[in-house]
């Protein structure tokens, strides 16, 4: 009998992977909350990297703030284009560490599909206001489990879901959880320079000289570097070789002090801020607003958990546009 696309596929990973690779068959690791027969032509990991891929929380990434606010300019990074960079970065060292590419390209695709509108700006207002709290890796886990597809949810494996909620501060089941965590801080730390000095924010020669010998003075020279200690240093413990680790956290504090708290880049978070409290009230007292999948979620849990997951589920042009139908008056034609 011969064996399914799927099969060979297995027993590829099973010849070629290391001994710290998460297998597609490891039963554990491919978990699903509902279980389902098994696709003949894809394994488990591949089948979550494709509904990520397809889904609505995906497409509205495009649309969806990285650092500066729906900025003008084709060249400037959205919450997408970190994403396909953290997926790049993340594949390569997956590769070669010979850990599995496809579960780590699917938490990577996977890993901010709960971001909110205005980036961490939106994050951290409704943070404070929402009762249950909210942080964007957790609700990352929360869209693919129960928001997407009208409440079905995309039942990932465990492993997927896993690597998604610890992509920002916590350590994951599997080595190629822990390749997202340390991509996504690659991407970010070097595309946002690239975009700050776009921007006029920043000057390449501002760029702290001891970070600049260690890993390189340009983006390509700097994630070369970065790419490469984590694949040298070894898969037992996914991390940085020690002083590519200091230079790039003392890059990393340069960027939050000069960038990421810089009011020249942050001069409209106040009005977002507004925008988003404004369309929270709004829907907690007008719940009946709400569309049906999120009254849904109001009788299986409460009104700010309905309207919280609505909201963080907004593209920054689409909040701005409800805020101006709801708020802002019309001239009379």
């Amino acid at each position: 009998m011969s064996l399914t696309v799927r099969e060979q596929i297995e027993n590829t990973e099973a010849a070629i992977l290391s001994n710290y690779a998460c297998l597609s068959t490891n039963e554990n690791m491919t978990a699903r909350s509902r279980s389902e027969d098994k696709c003949p032509y894809r394994s488990e990991f591949q089948r979550d990297r494709d509904r990520i891929l397809h889904c609505n929380s995906f497409r509205r990434l495009k649309r969806k703030t990285q650092v500066f606010l729906s900025p003008v300019g084709d060249h400037y990074r959205t919450r997408l284009t970190h994403t396909l960079e953290v997926s790049q970065i993340a594949r390569t060292i997956s590769r070669g560490m010979r850990l599995n590419e496809d579960l780590t390209e699917a938490i990577a695709l996977g890993h901010d599909l709960g971001h909110s509108p205005f980036g961490h700006c939106g994050e951290k207002v409704l943070n404070e206001i929402c009762p249950h709290g909210f942080r964007h890796y957790q609700q990352s886990v929360r869209v693919a489990e129960i928001i997407e597809k009208k409440g079905k949810g995309l039942n990932l494996t465990f492993a997927v879901k896993d690597g998604i909620e610890c992509h920002t501060n916590l350590v994951a089941a599997t080595k190629e959880g822990n390749i997202v965590r340390l991509a996504d801080t690659i991407a970010y730390i070097n595309h946002d320079i690239e975009d700050s000095i776009r921007a006029g924010i920043l000057r390449q020669e501002d760029l702290p000289w001891d970070c600049v010998k260690v890993l390189g003075k340009t983006k390509t020279q700097r994630i070369t570097t970065l790419i490469a200690s984590v694949i040298e240093h070894g898969a037992y413990e996914i991390d940085f070789s020690p002083q590519v680790r200091k230079a790039h956290d003392n890059l990393k504090a340069f960027m939050f002090k000069s960038v990421y708290t810089n009011p020249a880049a942050k001069q409209e978070e106040a009005k977002a801020e507004l925008l988003v409290k404004k369309l929270y009230s709004y829907f907690i007292e007008h719940t009946s607003a709400l569309p049906d999948e999120y009254r849904n979620i109001m009788r299986d849990s409460d009104e700010h958990r309905a309207v919280c997951d609505y909201i963080s589920g907004m593209s920054d042009a689409y909040a701005v546009d409800l805020y101006t139908e709801l708020f802002v008056p019309k001239f009379w034609k």
